[in-house]
């Protein structure tokens, strides 16, 4: 991730309609902030068409744009009638969405939900602006100034640890007004692990600043969800009579999109330990060696094998082989190459990868001398198979949250004697549900 203009472009409406999501709960379980849902809608819709007027319009470079195109003004009318349309038809209704109830105490889950959307928005505000800001520039000075990759990591990587330590102390905290005892009974538990693991990490060795407060923070809300889970399961248990297994399994189905939700933040912990290490951790070296000699980094010896030339496909080659060892033992062998695309005289580079649970171990091909010297860049970064994984976990909480579920017979029904049955989807996500 780069931080390109198109990368940060498809980032935005994604963080708006994060934050829409959760803002949404507080207008169907309170009906407060309707005005501020229907901005957070447009928004996202019109920034997703930004995201395509950029690709589309070339007035950005970045390597997924197309070419200077005529389509640019079109876009950006496109967008201004979203926008003129869409508010003066919110500013029109407005009397009709007053919210019915306002927020009652600082210290609730409204709040906590009122700071995330903050928080998104504000991250969403810092990255249109790193974005645009080549434009800007151009208008006020006549010179295009991009920001590169530090700016979006100093802007928003305290952002987005903010919203993960939020999604933790939502998930314990109640609505209204929670009391001092409540908030000692729920949160000194996963608080104290929490701080406890940070002293281990920082003897075993972790002093990055970013990393201590990082995993921490990732483990203080993977402890919540965990305790909030443990609670319900353990309710079920005494009350139904239920083993525990059972009893977990119908906790989840008892309020999948509460649980669902719970679910896709454990996906984000994991992405954000897996981006965190990789990004602290990652360890590069470039080298300069012949066939039969070896590369050494980390605990890594990768005996450089060959080089191999040839043509197809309409593509020039040039492809190395290299055998990796570990302690002794081979584990893999790796191809890196680099081909020239005949038709277009473009040349790509194809990186190999040895990837593990703990760390992924890339190998590129740089270049060659005439003497057969060849330069390869190797690294070795840490969990980035978590990123992927927390993906998945965060796909399968979605599917959770937003699967309809089937209702029994009403005891109404049941007394007409109607025996056909009947299913019925929920259109508010946890609504009529208790907690447990």
């Amino acid at each position: 991730w780069a931080w390109d203009p198109v990368e940060s472009a498809s980032l935005l409406p994604w963080l708006v309609a994060t934050a829409f999501l959760h803002s949404i709960m507080m207008q169907r379980r309170r009906g407060i902030l309707k005005v501020w849902n229907m901005v957070l809608i447009i928004l996202t819709f019109s920034l997703s068409i930004f995201g395509t007027f950029l690709t589309r319009s070339g007035v950005l470079s970045s390597v997924h744009t197309f070419g200077q195109s005529a389509l640019g003004p079109f876009f950006m009318a496109f967008i201004g009638v979203i926008l003129v349309g869409s508010l003066g038809l919110l500013f029109y209704r407005s009397e009709e969405l007053r919210g019915e109830a306002e927020m009652e105490s600082l210290v609730s889950r409204e709040t906590t939900f009122l700071l995330n959307n903050l928080l998104l928005v504000g991250a969403a505000f810092a990255t249109f602006l790193g974005t645009v800001f080549p434009l800007i520039s151009e208008v006020v000075r006549g010179v295009k100034i991009s920001v590169s990759a530090p700016f979006f990591n100093q802007v928003n990587s305290p952002i987005f640890l903010a919203v993960i330590l939020l999604a933790g102390i939502c998930a314990l905290i109640g609505w209204r007004r929670a009391s001092a005892k409540n908030l000692v009974r729920h949160f000194l538990w996963p608080l104290v692990t929490s701080i406890i693991l940070g002293i281990v990490l920082f003897i075993f060795g972790v002093r990055e600043v970013y990393a201590i407060i990082a995993f921490p923070v990732c483990a203080f809300v993977l402890f919540t969800i965990l305790y909030e889970w443990w609670r319900g399961t353990r309710a079920r248990h005494r009350v139904r009579a239920e083993n525990y297994l059972k009893a977990f399994w119908g906790l989840i189905g008892s309020n999948r999109p509460r649980n669902g939700g719970y679910i896709v933040h454990i996906g984000i912990i994991i992405l954000a330990i897996g981006v965190t290490a990789s990004s602290v951790y990652s360890v590069e070296k470039e080298f300069s060696i012949k066939p039969g000699e070896v590369m050494t980094i980390n605990n890594y010896n990768l005996t450089y094998l060959s080089k191999d030339s040839y043509t197809t496909q309409g593509k020039n080659f040039d492809t190395t082989t290299l055998s990796v060892y570990k302690q002794g033992e081979l584990l893999d062998q790796l191809t890196p190459l680099k081909y020239l695309q005949l038709s277009d005289q473009q040349t790509v580079s194809q990186v190999a990868i040895h990837p593990t649970l703990l760390e992924d171990l890339y190998v590129i091909l740089v270049g060659w001398d005439a003497d057969g010297t060849t330069a390869f860049k190797v690294l070795v970064n840490p969990l980035v198979m978590w990123i992927w994984i927390g993906g998945i976990v965060v796909v399968l909480g979605g599917l959770v949250a937003f699967w309809p579920e089937r209702q029994k017979l009403s005891a109404l029904q049941q007394a007409e004697g109607r025996g056909s049955r009947s299913y019925q989807f929920f259109s508010h996500p946890g609504e009529g549900k208790s907690r447990s």
